[in-house]
């Protein structure tokens, strides 16, 4: 949780304690392009180093960020595109060798395996199958399954000190988003075709052919309109969710400073209730972590559903 609160829009570099690492220009040709940038007023190297100490930039090979939170020239990595690769990296580990035993046929063992299986037969029995059906939802499990873990690691990201959500980016959740969309899309043009996928828009009407021919391109500008809809609401809810509870979280911690203007019992007293606020917010943000990967997913399915099947 920490990591997002200290500069929320700073994705271009690490964040780790001032005692950790320092910058330590010594000109101001030293001085990265775009820090310069960030900081076109300042002309003191001091300042520099002063602004950017505990703060890690990340080496950009491929391209030159404008500026310390937006990409300039190229291709620029940034703080989220590193953590979505160590949580890929880990998930491919951990069910790398789940998947190797469970081929064994080896008996779940471990209070980690079987917390796993647990979590994926459930997604696969009471979210999966009733939502697109047991004919061809096995299909999807793979994906979906993924897409819960994948959610899940970048939201519990969030909790790491000097780390941060990637799921508090827009980019991140409209393009997991847009997977769902594809994903319909291709596999329903696949199973219905092309023609069958696009009439499925329109439901059928008992009507007579003159009024079908007046409703039918509305109807059909209405659903697709709102199926895309659909699917930026399902992004924007997850980023607005993650988003919400570091906004909270940095409010509570910002009272400790604006207390520190008062007197010391004043300041005690609101630094341990904001304290211990925090220690609890947190507990929730771990619950909420868990309950918007499921409920991303549990839409991914549905849409998918939806997209697959004429009605």
């Amino acid at each position: 949780m920490a990591g997002p609160l200290l500069h929320i829009k700073d994705s271009y570099f690490f964040q780790v304690p001032k005692w950790c690492c320092h910058y330590n220009w010594h000109t101001l040709s030293d001085v990265p392009a775009y820090v310069r940038a960030e900081h076109s007023d300042v002309t003191n190297v001091d300042v520099f180093n002063q602004a950017m100490a505990g703060k890690v930039l990340i080496p950009q090979w491929f391209g030159t960020p404008r500026t310390l939170y937006q990409s300039g020239t190229g291709f620029c990595v940034s703080k989220f595109m590193v953590l979505e690769l160590l949580v890929a990296i880990i998930m491919v580990v951990v069910f790398s060798r789940l998947a190797s035993r469970a081929r064994n046929g080896d008996r779940p063992r471990g209070s980690i395996w079987n917390l796993l299986e647990a979590i994926l037969v459930y997604l696969r029995d009471e979210v999966i199958r009733p939502s697109i059906g047991e004919h061809d939802a096995d299909r999807f499990v793979p994906l979906l399954w993924t897409l819960f873990f994948f959610i899940l690691g970048c939201n519990l990201a969030g909790l790491v000190p000097w780390a941060g959500s990637p799921t508090a980016s827009a980019s991140v959740t409209l393009a997991l988003a847009l997977v769902t969309f594809l994903t319909g899309f291709i596999m329903g043009v696949s199973k219905l075709g092309l023609i069958g996928w696009v009439a499925h828009f329109v439901p059928h009407m008992d009507m007579s052919l003159p009024l079908k021919i007046v409703l039918w391109p509305f109807i059909f500008a209405l659903e697709v309109l709102g199926t895309l809809i659909r699917h930026a609401v399902l992004g924007i809810r997850l980023l607005a969710n993650m988003v919400a509870g570091h906004l909270v979280l940095l409010g509570i911690l910002g009272l400790i400073a604006i207390a520190a203007a008062g007197s010391m019992g004043q300041w005690t007293t609101v630094t341990v209730i904001a304290v211990i606020g925090s220690v609890l917010l947190s507990c929730l943000e771990l619950f909420v972590a868990f309950l918007q990967a499921y409920v991303f997913v549990f839409l991914s399915a549905l849409f998918i559903g939806a997209s697959i099947h004429k009605h």
